[in-house]
């Protein structure tokens, strides 16, 4: 009976002075970005050629529009509970993008020995690419994340896990991590399992970064090959004064089912004169050994010009021109489907952050 006392009375002790100095903090927050958008080549005619422009509001064309929920607790000796809740907004027809918290959705720990989280949430090569895309994953027009090739083709990564255990740590100049998506399937651990590594390095004026990402598919049947996909990144960046270059790529491998290949390269010279930001940006997919039809090989080619009214608000001019090879459709979107083997498009917005 004195063990049970005895951690009781330990117990009893500390609870007060954990309280005494425990903080909580919340905070609500958001980003709002609207704009107008033409294209050309947005559809095809009763003889199957692409033409016609239009005119739309959009919703992110600088960054995805989202609000959110995030706060920390002081626990003491350097640890803290931290925790966020965070979805997407459609700022044209004011609705909310997917789930409520579609975005992110997680808790966890936060101290001297990194950050670990668990729930839904970014995954580590998102957070390592994004720093190296000189168009920070705009909707309007960045391919980083995923190009539209041939169709629905992406070529991507994946920018958030289900049930996520995320870990992310800090020394010096280099950030690192790890991220992975339980599959949660009772046949195997692997089957539905996702898992990302990367880290990224700032010394001075130059930058790196590594990644690496693999989603596996259900289990297969039949004896046919596992449909699951590989991506890993490289990319470098040098700051001098006012201008920033960046350069990037992705090796894309799905050896299951679609045995789809590609390479995605980008390129991009920032420049920031006071309150304006000029950017250029190149971005090129080489697909491989598709066999249905030929490879559209596209191309994206993007000026986007910034004006900051304030450290919050933002106005922006974006254009662009996408073109593919072969005849294939392509679009400026990563997210629609092209018409024809070209389209260029400009956007017009506004930022604010709150």
């Amino acid at each position: 009976m004195k063990h049970p006392a005895l951690a009781l009375a330990v117990l009893a002790a500390l609870i007060p002075v954990r309280a005494s100095y425990a903080q909580s903090t919340t905070q609500i927050y958001g980003l709002i970005d609207a704009g107008v958008e033409v294209v050309d080549n947005a559809r095809v005619d009763a003889n199957g050629r692409a033409g016609g422009s239009l005119f739309k509001v959009i919703s992110g064309g600088k960054n995805t529009s989202r609000w959110g929920i995030r706060g920390s607790e002081d626990l003491g000796g350097g640890l803290k509970a931290v925790w966020n809740l965070e979805g997407g907004l459609l700022m044209d027809v004011g609705a909310s993008d997917g789930a409520v918290f579609k975005r992110q959705a997680y808790v966890g720990l936060d101290g001297a020995l990194g950050r670990i989280v668990i729930g839904r949430s970014f995954t580590t090569t998102y957070e390592t690419v994004i720093k190296f895309d000189p168009l920070g994953f705009a909707p309007n027009y960045s391919w980083a994340t995923g190009g539209s090739a041939t169709g629905p083709s992406k070529y991507g990564m994946t920018t958030q896990f289900d049930n996520l255990v995320k870990y992310t740590a800090k020394t010096g100049g280099f950030t690192y991590g790890a991220s992975v998506g339980l599959g949660e399937q009772s046949t195997s651990n692997r089957d539905g399992r996702k898992i990302a590594l990367g880290g990224s390095w700032f010394g001075g004026p130059v930058g790196l970064m590594a990644t690496w990402e693999r989603v596996n598919g259900s289990a297969p049947l039949l004896g046919a090959a596992r449909d699951d996909t590989k991506a890993w990144h490289l990319a470098a960046s040098y700051q001098g004064g006012d201008w920033r270059h960046i350069a990037g790529m992705r090796a894309y491998d799905n050896r299951g089912a679609a045995g789809l290949r590609a390479n995605t390269y980008w390129g991009g010279i920032i420049r920031t004169i006071d309150a304006v930001t000029l950017t250029g940006a190149v971005y090129h997919i080489d697909t491989r050994n598709r066999t249905a039809v030929p490879d559209a090989n596209p191309t994206l080619l993007v000026l986007r010009a910034m004006y900051a009214l304030s450290p919050r608000t933002v106005l922006y001019l974006s254009a662009a021109r996408a073109r593919a090879g072969d005849g294939q459709t392509i679009s400026l979107s990563r997210d629609d489907e092209g018409y024809g083997s070209t389209q260029r498009g400009v956007t017009a917005g506004i930022q604010h952050r709150f």
